[in-house]
């Protein structure tokens, strides 16, 4: 990328050139001013502009940070080649696509787990988690609205969240472990979501939850 190039860029296009050259440097000197300066370097921009499009503290590098992953696992799996797969092997492919983004980096996903780990960032990694879980089902074509929009994420979140804990610590060729741990954590959740179907099925006739949200959610004052 040209200095040219780096000079005409807005502030968010800056943030999204940067975003990627984020992660090499925190991996050795942490998320802070040094990564936002070794980034810089990396695409030839300015420093202080650098830090004009990166004001925050480490949450927000991590924050843009993750953004870039997802950008790049959308740019992996376009709509063309998820449309022709069965939902489970969309999801499978989508969090796979973000290990493979996030494998050279691993160092750098390690410090900032242990930073959003930190009791008062929970309530940000939380979002961090439902943000990449959500973009996730968008990309795999989920449309649901009711309550299963949110079950859906929360359960992704919460896979997308565990395997992340084994791939930390996986030093299999290829992260064959980490892939492995994601299909039983799928293949887990596909039971239990065929029991939950046949157990609807039965109970038609009885207590609705997605009927009982709604009214809660609608209830007339």
């Amino acid at each position: 990328m040209s200095m040219v190039d780096v000079a005409d860029m807005t502030l968010d296009e800056l943030r999204i050139a940067l975003a990627p050259h984020l992660a090499p440097n925190a991996a050795f000197d942490g998320w802070n001013e040094r990564a936002v300066q070794a980034a810089a370097d990396a695409i030839g921009a300015d420093h202080d502009v650098a830090r004009l499009a990166i004001p925050g503290n480490a949450v927000d590098m991590i924050d843009l940070w993750c953004a870039g992953i997802d950008r790049r696992m959308a740019e992996t799996l376009p709509p063309e080649t998820l449309g022709a797969m069965k939902i489970r092997a969309k999801i499978t492919a989508l969090v796979e696509a973000r290990l493979d983004a996030l494998a050279p980096d691993r160092e750098a996903l390690r410090r900032a787990a242990a930073i959003l780990a930190m009791p008062q960032n929970a309530a940000r990694a939380a979002r961090l988690g439902w943000r990449s879980a959500d973009t996730m089902w968008q990309l795999a074509g989920d449309t649901a609205t009711d309550y299963n929009h949110y079950t859906k994420r929360a359960m992704l979140a919460g896979i997308y969240a565990a395997t992340i804990a084994v791939f930390l610590h996986d030093e299999s060729e290829g992260q064959a472990e980490s892939r492995a741990f994601l299909a039983r954590r799928i293949e887990n959740i596909m039971q239990f979501e065929k029991a939950k179907a046949k157990l609807a099925g039965r109970t038609d006739h009885r207590f609705s939850m997605s009927r009982f949200i709604g009214r809660l959610r609608y209830h007339a004052r």
